[in-house]
């Protein structure tokens, strides 16, 4: 699941076609073409209806579901950037769920180990994106964002509590965060 992005203050977003065309535009972007290449080799292909704009309720910016695939919060995105994070951040837990035939998202550990990937991977933790956030850290900023946003992930697992979310995350950290497919390194 991926968080809500930084809003415009007096921003609600936009239109669930201003939003479906910006996932269509994120295709073209080199990031969302390789980790699609890389999930049809993998056998799962990812058709242009794999990808939907919705209005959420709850305070996130979209997410994964298996067998229904990822969901874009149109009344969360304000610019094409937002919706590339989100539709990489997504595309890496739909990746996880592909190769990986006994992943369990009731699983704390499972659920932690792709949140972390996903963080890591996607770019959600850059620096400048931080700074845009009002994290103001320059050293050890993106470990410490990973963990910050998969444990805000983690706690809305219905299946996690608290400190079976940061367990689980601490266990699985370094094989996690180290796993880097199908990047040969972290982007």
């Amino acid at each position: 699941m991926a968080e809500e992005p930084g809003t415009t203050p007096g921003s609600d977003g936009t239109t669930v076609d201003e939003c479906e065309n910006m996932i269509r535009r994120s295709f073209r972007t080199p990031m969302v073409k390789f980790l699609r290449e890389h999930m049809e080799k993998a056998g799962c292909a990812v058709g242009e209806n794999f990808l939907k704009s919705v209005n959420c309720d709850k305070k996130i910016a979209g997410g994964y579901v298996r067998g229904e695939g990822i969901m874009v919060c149109s009344n969360h995105m304000n610019t094409q950037d937002d919706v590339n994070q989100v539709v990489i951040h997504e595309l890496i837990h739909a990746y996880d769920d592909c190769r990986a035939a006994n992943l369990d998202w009731a699983d704390c550990a499972h659920h932690a180990c792709s949140e972390i990937r996903a963080g890591h991977l996607s770019g959600d933790c850059h620096y400048k994106r931080e700074l845009l956030r009002g994290y103001m850290k320059l050293r050890g900023h993106e470990q410490d964002c990973v963990k910050r946003r998969v444990m805000k992930s983690m706690i809305a697992n219905p299946y996690c509590s608290k400190a079976a979310a940061k367990d689980a995350m601490e266990a699985v950290w370094d094989v996690c965060y180290n796993d880097t497919q199908p990047f040969d390194r972290a982007p």
